[in-house]
């Protein structure tokens, strides 16, 4: 390492381009954003990369599916070919990620992956991850989004998208970003009600995971007797 990368590995984080950063910490603590300003390379005549990236992650946050051309097109500043290399991006990862590779979900771990980025998120996300009888990953949907540290929700809403997918089960993830694993009050609480409304809808709970910076915690091996099955040991 030459004198002038050693100056730059000293700089705080916070000083470093996301090249730069991906290059010193790893890609993993890169924000969405930062994530798609180096895919995306540079910005357009009315805002910068950044700014064009802060309003792609936005819009990203909403879908469900990967988006059309067409609506990718629809994101102020996004012109035709950066919206193209975003979504041969999305349809890359889709084949050698989350099918080419995809495995059943036996453990918390084994869903970790699809939903990593939450950990660096600055308010609190709630997901549900639906599966079928199988135990493969039918699709994540966010359903939340709150303040630094609530996000509430209600078993009408958290159950609907997993009945349209003709779940057979689902997962709940929700992260701290304050990093703490320890599940809140509240948090045990909505876990005993979701698992309750599963129960009556035959859509089991099989876990309730809580992410932060430095790991996770599923609730179904720390606390077993919540749920209705014990899947994940």
């Amino acid at each position: 390492m030459n004198h002038n990368q050693v100056a730059l590995f000293n700089l705080p984080e916070f000083h470093l381009m996301p090249r730069e950063k991906l290059e010193y910490s790893g890609v993993s603590a890169l924000s969405n954003e930062e994530l798609l300003a180096i895919i995306l390379g540079s910005g357009c005549h009315d805002c910068d990369v950044f700014e064009l990236s802060r309003r792609l992650a936005q819009f990203l946050s909403t879908e469900t599916s990967v988006p059309s051309l067409e609506r990718l097109r629809s994101i102020r500043g996004l012109g035709k070919v950066k919206a193209s290399q975003i979504l041969a991006c999305l349809e890359l990862s889709g084949r050698f990620i989350l099918s080419d590779k995809a495995i059943p979900v036996s453990t918390p771990e084994d869903v970790l992956s699809r939903v990593a980025y939450m950990k660096y998120e600055p308010q609190e996300h709630l997901v549900v991850v639906s599966l079928n009888s199988a135990n493969y990953v039918i699709r994540v949907h966010e359903l939340t989004t709150g303040l630094v540290n609530q996000t509430p929700v209600h078993p009408r809403e958290a159950f609907a998208l997993a009945i349209e997918d003709r779940a057979v089960s689902v997962i709940f993830i929700h992260n701290h970003p304050s990093g703490s694993l320890e599940p809140s009050p509240e948090d045990m609480s909505i876990t005993r009600v979701l698992c309750a409304s599963g129960k009556i809808l035959q859509i089991p709970v099989l876990d309730h995971i809580i992410i932060g910076k430095s790991g996770f915690t599923s609730l179904c091996r720390r606390y077993p007797e919540i749920f209705e099955s014990t899947f994940f040991k």
